[in-house]
């Protein structure tokens, strides 16, 4: 027997979204014996069109759910939400085998690694899956197709400003850039001002010495005031990436860090790395800069001019000169550092860059980061 709701009640309504109104129309017709000439006679329609409808071949209408609502008892609401989800489930239907010509799109992109994360819901990634990971994937994207992916996203190829070759991956590196976009979306706040930016850098490089779960909030407090987003963002294969400076639009940059060499003095140097990026090079508003600065050998003018802005104003040169005849000890290590107002690692990670220090020494002095993302 098929329930009906009260009339006037606000009980939910969870229909088989798979059958159309004229499941329930028919299941009706038959607690009362009554035929479709019946009830057409009593709706005012044709017999023709009471059999459309109950076949979904028409859509049921406001005018029909009115008339439904008086001569079979349920409200007006009851059959235009049952017409609202059986139309919603043949769009869903029907989107997916549109999208199955589309799966062969999502061999470019690490699945698994994309479900472990969020990005994906985590299933079998089978041929029955597969189209619905399609419509997932470009909801992300914010896109209607792989073609609108290939025009905002695969084209960005062309923007990209490498310090690494192997950095190669478009579809990866699309995906973990429009993590940082999502995240970026919810933090809204003031247009960018460069001297308000300045002035947020000489604080954050004073909350070097501080453990994340204190200078995190801070840091992202500065930036957000000087018009800056800064989102921390879990790496994906195949990006190689560190760190990316860009600006999402005219009036706001984006600073993304992946999370790459979670060790303090690397994650402080990809930081100022990237807002080098963002004070020397914002006349390129187009361009997007895929960044691990520790790696050696790129030979970027971009990238050069990031590593040594970053170099020297974690560790200014006049200050670094010393660095040369320091003694190679923890308290000499420590000493020099409080002297300039950063952390130990990050002297023993420019003493040992600049091979004054072996790589193998006083690395205790550094400190592994865990984050919030």
């Amino acid at each position: 027997m098929t329930e009906l709701p009260v009339q006037g009640a606000d009980a939910p309504f969870a229909p088989d979204w798979v059958s159309p109104p004229g499941d329930t129309i028919l299941d009706l017709l038959e607690e009362r014996d009554w035929t479709q000439q019946q009830l057409a006679d009593r709706l005012g329609y044709s017999l023709k069109h009471v059999n459309q409808l109950i076949k979904a071949k028409v859509p049921l209408t406001e005018d029909a759910a009115i008339r439904l609502q008086n001569v079979l008892g349920a409200s007006v609401g009851f059959w235009l939400t049952r017409e609202a989800h059986y139309r919603e489930r043949v769009a869903v239907l029907d989107a997916a085998e549109r999208q199955v010509p589309m799966v062969p799109w999502l061999e470019r992109f690490p699945i698994k690694e994309m479900m472990d994360v969020g990005i994906l819901t985590k299933r079998r990634a089978d041929a029955k899956s597969k189209p619905g990971m399609v419509g997932e994937l470009l909801s992300f994207f914010g896109v209607a197709t792989p073609d609108q992916w290939q025009s905002q996203y695969g084209c960005m190829e062309l923007a990209f400003r490498r310090s690494r070759e192997e950095q190669a991956d478009v579809a990866a590196i699309s995906a973990w850039l429009r993590m940082g976009e999502r995240r970026a979306e919810k933090l809204d706040g003031p247009p960018y001002d460069e001297a308000l930016f300045k002035a947020a850098l000489t604080d954050v490089r004073g909350l070097s010495c501080q453990p994340p779960q204190e200078f995190q909030p801070r840091m992202q407090q500065l930036l957000h005031e000087a018009g800056v987003a800064f989102v921390l963002v879990p790496a994906l294969p195949r990006t190689h990436v560190s760190g990316v400076a860009r600006w999402l639009n005219a009036r706001r940059p984006l600073i993304q860090l992946s999370l790459y060499g979670k060790q303090n003095d690397r994650f402080w140097f990809n930081f100022f790395h990237e807002a080098a990026h963002i004070l020397l090079h914002s006349q390129q508003k187009k361009s997007v800069f895929l960044d691990d600065p520790s790696k050696a050998g790129s030979t970027s003018k971009e990238e050069q001019e990031a590593n040594a802005w970053a170099r020297d104003f974690l560790i200014p040169p006049n200050q670094a000169r010393s660095l040369v005849d320091l003694p190679k000890t923890k308290t000499a290590v420590i000493s020099f550092a409080q002297s300039i107002g950063v952390h130990p690692g990050i002297v023993v990670g420019r003493m040992q860059h600049d091979q004054l220090l072996d790589v193998r020494w006083l690395n205790d002095l550094k400190v592994s980061f865990a984050f919030t993302p």
